[in-house]
């Protein structure tokens, strides 16, 4: 039975997207990005070197036949800017998706709410398939499925920082209500982290960080796979329900009595 993901009108076999950021050299990101099994990755427009045709920038590292592009309107803290940015991706790219970010905090790197819902009406508007990455919000979640946002974005925790899934019951009321694919984005560290966010049933994760500032980042890579494909199996068979007292697992009935 076949259990693809589907965005945009898009099909994926692997629930994991995979960022193109803070890696210490294109080999590793190269090397990452094969071992990880995804098939969409993200890239930062406002920081490639467009000026310069004959500058390499990450895009020139990536095979456009094996993997899907996403740019993403990192860096932007206005609307104007992440509409700006998201039509240039569309010109360098030459794809509609796009991931949504406005984000005008920079210390905790929060993205703004109501800029992220007015720049994603504009957007679907014109025509793109809109990602937008959010607080673990449900009624935003809502709002912006309303619009046309083809998922949403919730993040587990700060952008960066490891700290795991903090949002789990908000991103779990998403889940509940949402009509387009979820995907948990931001915070998660390690394997596990991207398990729960599947078990819970999130549509698939999107991880950076962990994977290109681990020690061995094709190693880490190759980690996430496994713990998204665990954590979508786990989902699809179904838990056993928590309780609060012990269940034996071996048989009690006709077991003989002392005495």
């Amino acid at each position: 039975m076949s259990d693809d993901l589907v965005i945009g009108g898009k099909t994926f076999t692997s629930r994991l997207i995979v960022g193109t950021g803070r890696y210490r050299s294109m080999e590793d990101m190269v090397q990452a990005l094969e071992s990880s099994g995804t098939e969409m990755v993200t890239v930062a427009i406002r920081r490639l070197d467009l000026d310069n045709p004959n500058e390499k920038t990450i895009l020139d590292y990536i095979d456009w036949n094996k993997y899907n592009i996403l740019p993403n309107t990192a860096g932007c803290q206005t609307v104007e800017e992440a509409v700006f940015v998201a039509k240039l991706g569309r010109e360098v790219t030459k794809t509609d998706f796009v991931k949504l970010e406005v984000i005008p905090d920079a210390k905790y790197l929060f993205p703004d709410p109501s800029a992220t819902l007015e720049a994603a009406k504009q957007l679907v508007s014109d025509g793109f398939t809109v990602l937008p990455y959010i607080h673990a919000d449900p009624m935003l979640a809502l709002r912006l499925e309303e619009v046309g946002c083809a998922t949403v974005m919730p993040l587990g925790s700060a952008i960066g920082s490891g700290q795991g899934i903090h949002t789990v019951e908000e991103v779990r009321i998403i889940i509940e209500r949402a009509n387009v694919p979820v995907v948990v984005d931001a915070g998660l560290a390690v394997p596990s982290d991207a398990a729960k966010a599947l078990e819970i049933g999130a549509d698939a994760v999107l991880v950076n960080t962990a994977i290109a500032q681990a020690e061995d980042p094709a190693l880490m890579g190759e980690a996430f796979k496994l713990g998204v494909e665990a954590g979508r199996k786990a989902y699809l068979a179904g838990r056993i329900p928590t309780r609060n007292y012990a269940n034996a697992s071996s048989p009690t009935s006709d077991v003989p009595q002392p005495g």
